[in-house]
């Protein structure tokens, strides 16, 4: 058995560790994955070379890279099928419940920001999905069904980025900051809560750590999204929110093209 640490330099938020998961999802040999999303590091207890752990996890493009392997004899619990399923499916109905409020939200407020927030809200919602299906599924249906979601996820974030610009360039009526800036808190209340469901197994002073978190790509959003809303409060201008959601939704789309990774 060895124990082997890796540095993953762009994990910075749950979403990205549900799509590690699907990566190392039927390599052989492998027995635990204990994250560590505070500090980015990902320790895994294998058995066999290390080597091809590695490569999948290089062909993520999260910036990887190798801090030490050592061979134990100790074991290490690991999740079964069933307690991970239950997690899953906890994080993934907080992201729907999120991604419905935050649609509907941005639709009655003219929000562009909340409605790109409500499409991280669902691209998260179609990595927990994908993992729960990565749990006791097939390699053939997983590719499958991440490409399948990759594309739904890309061309609603192309759809949402070129809403913007007509947007930006003819007329929009000025959005409501009041729903702005109520919904946006309660969606990162609702990270704060997903956050700490895939953490909570983890030691005390690891949990602390990871709720600290406040370079999640999540919490950014919800905070810029309530930037934008006292923005337009302060200034009765539409661009704040159309910035807002521009960025938003090129992080959607990067993240349709990550998922799209695993179908190959």
């Amino acid at each position: 058995m060895y124990r082997t640490v890796f540095r993953i330099a762009k994990m910075d938020c749950p979403s990205e560790e549900a799509l590690i998961r699907m990566k190392l999802d039927g390599l052989d040999g492998i027995r635990s994955l204990d994250f560590d999303i505070a500090n980015r590091r990902l320790t895994v207890w294998h058995q066999g070379a290390y080597q091809p752990i590695l490569q999948r996890l290089d062909s993520l493009n999260f910036d990887t890279s190798l801090l030490e392997s050592t061979e134990t004899d100790s074991d290490t619990a690991v999740l079964q099928p069933a307690a991970e399923r239950k997690l899953l499916w906890q994080v993934l109905a907080v992201n729907l419940f999120l991604f419905v409020l935050e649609a509907l939200s941005g639709i009655l407020s003219g929000s562009m920001g909340l409605l790109a927030d409500s499409l991280d809200m669902l691209a998260d919602t179609l990595v927990y999905a994908l993992a729960l299906l990565a749990v006791g599924g097939t390699a053939v249906r997983k590719k499958h069904t991440a490409k399948a979601a990759g594309i739904l996820q890309l061309v609603l974030a192309l759809w949402g980025f070129f809403e913007v610009l007509q947007r930006f360039f003819g007329w929009a009526f000025l959005p409501d900051f009041r729903l702005m800036i109520g919904i946006s808190l309660l969606a990162l209340a609702g990270n704060a809560l997903c956050l700490y469901l895939l953490q909570k197994s983890k030691s005390r002073e690891a949990h602390m750590q990871a709720s600290m978190i406040f370079t999640a790509n999540d919490v950014l959003v919800n905070l810029g999204v309530i930037a934008a809303g006292v923005l337009t409060w302060l200034s009765h201008s539409k661009y704040p929110d159309l910035l807002v959601g521009t960025l938003v939704f090129l992080l959607v789309g990067r993240g349709a093209l990550n998922i799209l990774k695993l179908s190959r």
